[in-house]
């Protein structure tokens, strides 16, 4: 993969403490990006920003450490609010943070499907909370990290909870459906794509053995380059732009997914 210099950029990567989070900060941080490490506690932030120092030789002042719990929608919100006064001028947001969908049906503070809301809905709001720093310029750009499961998903519009019909494989699905849906949201420019089932916590959700975190990272990091030019809405398989799941670029799914979310986030957005 070639190295392009990215020092002029600053980019938000969320869930930046460890898999392709973690090397997706690392690679954007040793091509001179100015990188906002998201971690669940200000502590695994810290220790991100620690190690990337120590074995990357990245220099502390292209890091920032954030702290939010997607679990609960408050702490998106006010992460958000801070990355803005902080950082006005926002150049990149990875929505990278992911979990799988427990064995029993979970339901957070707020009231949504655990997985819906840590892949999903507080991607959402994170985004939506962001777009005046991601639109100050042109050319800000959102990457969602999102997966090949998409395919094999419905939305359940009228229990996305999913609280008649549980199975984890499936509210994981749906959370990842939902995410590529929404990179053709028209308010800012975004792509989703699938970095490859990878030797991450996921991995047992696709294969019994997959390629490294850092190889899913650099299909991640080349969409954060400027040089490359990416079309709103586009899904892309490892490096390649494919077709997503039909549903993905319905403009009536987008219009019902919009309301959908901001029904869930509303008290927050």
């Amino acid at each position: 993969m070639s190295v392009f210099d990215l020092s002029s950029r600053t980019v938000l990567v969320t869930g930046a403490t460890s898999g392709i989070g973690f090397e997706t900060a690392r690679q954007l941080a040793e091509r001179g990006a100015t990188v906002l490490v998201h971690g669940r506690t200000a502590e695994d932030a810290q220790a991100a920003n620690d190690k990337l120092i120590a074995t990357a030789g990245v220099n502390a002042a292209q890091l920032y450490g954030f702290a939010a719990d997607f679990t609960h929608l408050e702490e998106v919100e006010a992460m958000a609010r801070r990355v803005v006064a902080e950082h006005p001028h926002l150049d990149v947001l990875v929505n990278n943070a992911g979990m799988a969908a427990p064995e029993r049906h979970t339901l957070t503070a707020d009231g949504n499907e655990i997985a819906f809301q840590v892949n999903f809905l507080a991607h959402y709001l994170l985004t939506c909370l962001l777009e005046t720093a991601l639109t100050s310029e042109p050319g800000g750009r959102v990457v969602n990290v999102s997966s090949s499961l998409h395919r094999t998903a419905s939305i359940q519009w009228s229990d996305p909870h999913r609280a008649r019909r549980y199975s984890r494989l499936a509210a994981y699905a749906q959370s990842q459906l939902a995410l590529t849906v929404f990179a053709a949201d028209p308010r800012v420019t975004a792509v989703s794509v699938h970095p490859g089932a990878c030797e991450t916590d996921l991995l047992p959700l696709y294969a019994i053995s997959g390629a490294s975190a850092a190889e899913g990272a650099d299909h991640v990091v080349r969409l954060c380059d400027p040089a490359v030019e990416i079309v709103n809405g586009a899904y892309y398989d490892r490096d390649q732009r494919v077709d997503p799941a039909p549903a993905a670029t319905e403009d009536r799914t987008v219009k019902r997914l919009t309301k959908l979310a901001d029904q869930l986030v509303g008290h927050h957005a």
